[in-house]
């Protein structure tokens, strides 16, 4: 036996053997362990010492440093402070790029393996378009895992033991015998403790049926005591009163303890302060709300009598009641307040006969004869005849209502009207409206000469009576004038008052607003006066004329804009824009000898002018004037020459097949100007149309040597290599271009393009990722990705698109192409190429309208572009097209003939100039002559199905 000290704790200790699992001792156990704590120091001694290889250093030693035993003083804290400051600003330095890059490899992990919410995100979205009733509709998932075993145990039974049978006779049968119990006691305990005789029921014998049966006869006498409503006869079927049981509830909804709490309240109020109407209007809405109706109708005719002067009172009332008795009450409430405009109104609208409801408005006129509103609504069931003799009358009683002068006015001769508005000034002399109709009552009698005296006038009158003059309202009231046909009218106001509260040096800009206003509010005429306006004030302002002649071109005629360029090129014979605009209005109406001495003239005024020179070239030679043509360009060669020239020089020397004579120019083209790249573009053009492939290379190559950022001539190499089957080369080409010039997206769609000819799918995709990324708001990247993608990630891949680029006519065009036309939804594709709508254009503005596609809202959007300016009600991108080509071939296999003839004439008037396609044929050289309306077939024949 072992014995222990006195000093040592004697409570058991528990030991750990090899079966166990985990220390047997407790947590709060004291250790017996005498040696801890030079154990623990050993351990800390070899943790500090670890002389393992792997801790070993040549210049350090073991331990890490040689340093590391030694005091840690302020020297060290302040040193290792200002190394921690400097990893930390290094850090910051590098923290975005190393987040960007992050991000980048996140998406780029993302597009490689999608989450599986990512691979339904198209559903989810589609769950926005499920209807309630969808919803409500959806069955119940269930349990189908033993559905087939719970359809067998349908077809079981099982039989119940005696017991359960015996426990039922026993609650539900008659008893046939008498216990002990109730032979000894003469009697049986009910639930209530008392005796009663035999043979009486008991609570517990009632029988259920029974009472179903009272149940069912208490239904039918509650139903034939409800089946007469307060409003009259109603049917009520007892069969469905539960069912219709809702209609009949009261609509308020709420606690019944409210409408107690609510009704106690009211009745408080009314017996307090008896004269209070709203106290009865509320009471009464009250029972009215909670189906009590009679009571409702009981409450306001006794606040009837308790506020006999309330109108409000008596119309709560004759609203309540039915239309006979309601007749009766607002007679009533006439007679209790005679002037009230709003009891005789409501009692008007009482009678259904017009007669009776003359009857009424005479009746009330005669006690207030004042009134405006009775006699308006009484004028109205009025003829004309008797209209106009009641007016006179309206004048006299009423004589500073504008609204009763005026339409007196309507109703008299010229004569007479002219009267009735100056005596109307004579009594209203601070209105406007007033002054507006007598000159337009002049304009319509011919007097258009008294029309601007008439509005000075009237200017001098307002100010003479302290009204102000505000130049808002009155270019309004310009616009209703011209709605009404008024044309004189509205230029006559327009001129009074455009100048008023403007600051001489926001004249300009401020009417060229208002002209763009009233533009947009369909106010032609008054536009047209701004601009004339604004014309006569600034008349060398080359802006304002530009502007008036695109607003000319765009809602006026041919004559009107003629007229009005021929005086711009008066006062601003230096403007080339304004020369050009008047002889190709000549042209295009088919006089090209007065287009001829258009552009003489403007070669008077702009001598040496390469706009000028190259409009009567073109002139020329669509005219088939070939040789005129070839001297006007060898004249501008010789006076002006600049590369411009040149180029049209080589062109219509190539287009007319003069080969070798477009050779000869183009070397002294780019020998001159070797840094045009359109010249060293034709050279290659021409050596490839002859088969001349090594000198179109060399052509090609020394464009860029010239011209580096030139993309069309990178383009151009490498089709001819790719043609020339040397993939590998094009390839090297369109690497190299995008060295030299990165972010074109058209440089990435031509190399994933040369991939997919080739038929490498997984290099055109790798290569479509990278340009997303490099480029990721590029509109035909975006388009081109969409075409690649399989079918059914078509969708998701648009939606993604047009999150990126919403406004991009080549994500609209692919988008109405895969997702719509592809799937054979018609209407939907048709909506969807005419998406966007070009609203209006001005010089370098574009305004569109848009729909967006999570909203469903139409937006505005304002956007600077560089095109040719006019107003535009296209539907579509007017300058792409491609967009045109793929329209116009949609509806000549879906649509019918007037849609098809409409997208044409809507073409022609945009004029495109752009498009993949488009370019293909109206750059070729052998449509050179072609119009639009002649390309638009041959581009939709040219444009592929979508698949």
């Amino acid at each position: 036996m072992i014995q222990l000290s006195p000093n040592i704790n004697t409570r058991a200790t528990g030991f750990t053997t090899r079966s166990d699992i985990g220390p047997a001792r407790d947590a709060d156990d004291i250790s017996d362990d005498r040696h801890a704590h030079n154990k623990k120091q050993k351990t800390d001694e070899e943790e500090e010492e670890d002389l393992n290889d792997a801790n070993y250093d040549e210049f350090s030693g073991y331990g890490g440093s040689l340093c590391g035993k030694d005091p840690y003083d302020e020297d060290d804290k302040e040193a290792d402070q200002i190394y921690d400051s400097i990893d930390k600003r290094m850090d910051e330095k590098r923290k975005e790029r190393r987040e960007l890059k992050l991000r980048e490899d996140l998406e780029k992990y993302r597009q490689e393996r999608p989450k599986i919410q990512q691979q339904f995100s198209d559903l989810k979205r589609n769950l926005a378009e499920v209807s309630e009733d969808q919803w409500l509709n959806i069955p119940e998932v269930g349990d189908a895992r033993n559905r087939k075993q719970r359809l067998a145990r349908k077809d079981q039974f099982t039989p119940l033991p005696d017991s359960v049978l015996a426990g039922a006779v026993a609650r539900t049968g008659n008893a046939t015998s008498i216990s002990d119990r109730d032979q000894k006691y003469g009697g049986i305990n009910t639930p209530f403790g008392a005796i009663t005789p035999l043979g009486t029921s008991t609570p517990g014998d009632i029988d259920m049926k029974k009472i179903g049966e009272a149940r069912n006869t208490l239904m039918d006498i509650k139903l034939t005591q409800v089946s007469d409503s307060v409003s009259g006869q109603t049917v009520v079927d007892p069969k469905g009163y539960l069912t219709d049981l809702q209609s009949m509830l009261p609509s308020h909804g709420g606690d019944i303890n409210d409408v107690k709490k609510a009704r106690l309240l009211l009745k408080s109020v009314r017996e307090t302060n008896p004269k209070h109407p709203p106290a009865w209007i509320a009471s009464a809405r009250l029972e009215e709300v909670t189906g009590k109706l009679q009571t409702a109708r009981n409450l306001i005719m006794k606040g009837c009598e308790e506020c006999p002067k309330s109108e409000d009172v008596w119309l709560e009332a004759a609203r309540l009641m039915p239309a006979d008795q309601a007749k009766a009450v607002i007679a009533q409430a006439a007679r209790q307040l005679p002037s009230s405009v709003r009891i005789w109104i409501k009692a008007a609208d009482l009678e259904t006969e017009l007669k009776a409801k003359k009857r009424v408005f005479r009746k009330a006129l005669e006690h207030i004869p004042n009134s405006v509103r009775l006699w308006k609504q009484a004028v109205e069931l009025e003829n004309e005849e008797d209209a106009r003799i009641m007016l006179s009358r309206a004048v006299e009683c009423c004589p500073t209502s504008v609204e009763l002068w005026l339409a007196l006015a309507r109703l008299e001769t010229y004569d007479n009207a002219r009267k009735v508005l100056n005596k109307a000034r004579e009594n209203i002399p601070t209105d406007r409206q007033i002054w507006i109709t007598a000159a337009k009552l002049e304009e319509a009698n011919g007097n258009n000469h008294m029309v601007d005296k008439i509005v000075d006038r009237a200017l001098n009158s307002l100010r003479a009576n302290m009204v102000e003059v505000n130049r808002d309202l009155w270019i309004k009231d310009a616009e209703d004038c011209e709605k009404s046909g008024s044309i004189v009218t509205c230029q006559a106001i327009i001129r009074a008052v455009i100048s008023v509260g403007i600051e001489e040096e926001d004249r300009k800009h401020t009417w060229l607003e208002d002209a763009e206003s009233c533009a947009t509010h369909s106010a032609v005429e008054c536009a047209r006066a701004i601009y004339a306006f604004a014309l006569a004030e600034f008349p060398s302002k080359k802006s304002i004329w530009l502007r008036a002649a695109y607003f000319e071109k765009s809602h006026g005629s041919r004559e009107s804009l003629e007229a009005l360029l021929q005086r711009a090129v008066a006062h601003c014979p230096k403007a080339e824009v304004l020369w050009l605009m008047g002889a190709k209005s000549k042209w295009m109406a088919g006089d090209v000898p007065a287009a001829r001495s258009i552009l003489a003239l403007a070669f008077q005024a702009n001598p040496n002018s390469e706009e000028i020179w190259l409009a009567a070239v073109k002139l020329e030679s669509e005219n088939n004037e070939y040789e005129r043509a070839r001297r006007l360009l060898q004249k501008a060669r010789a006076s002006a020459p600049t590369a411009r020239v040149m180029m049209k020089s080589v062109k219509l020397e190539w287009c007319l097949g003069e080969i070798q004579n477009s050779k000869t120019l183009l070397v002294e083209a780019v020998r001159h100007y070797s840094d045009f790249p359109k010249l060293w573009m034709m050279k290659g053009q021409i050596e490839e149309q002859q088969g001349e492939k090594e000198a179109a290379r060399d052509a090609y190559n020394q464009g860029l040597k010239k011209c580096p950022k030139a993309i069309p001539l990178w383009l151009l190499l490498s089709r001819l290599e790719e043609k020339n089957g040397q993939l590998i080369k094009a390839r090297s080409i369109l690497e190299k271009a995008r060295l030299k010039n990165p972010q074109v997206p058209d440089l990435w769609l031509e190399a994933v393009r040369v991939e997919n000819r080739a038929g490498l799918k997984n290099i055109a995709q790798n290569l479509m990722a990278r340009a997303l990324q490099e480029c990721s708001n590029s509109g035909i990247l975006w388009a081109e990705s969409i075409a690649i993608e399989p079918r059914p990630q078509r969708k998701t891949k648009s939606v993604d698109a047009l999150r990126k680029c919403e406004h991009d006519p080549h994500v609209l065009l692919a988008a109405s192409k895969f997702i719509f036309w592809a799937e054979r939804k018609i209407s939907k594709a048709r909506e969807w190429f005419t998406r966007t709508e070009v609203h209006r254009k001005v010089p370098g503005l574009t305004i569109i309208y848009f729909t967006d596609l999570y909203s469903g809202l139409r937006r505005r959007s304002v956007r600077l572009e560089n095109g040719s300016p006019g107003l535009w009600t296209v539907k579509i991108e007017p300058d792409l097209g491609d967009a045109w080509a793929f329209f116009y071939k949609f509806e000549l296999m879906h649509g019918e003939e007037e849609t098809q003839n409409e997208v044409r004439k809507k073409c022609i008037n945009a004029d495109p100039r752009h498009g993949e396609y488009w370019c293909r044929v109206s750059k070729d050289i052998q449509n050179w002559r072609l119009k639009t309306e002649q390309i638009l077939p041959l581009v939709s024949e040219l444009a592929p199905l979508p698949t």
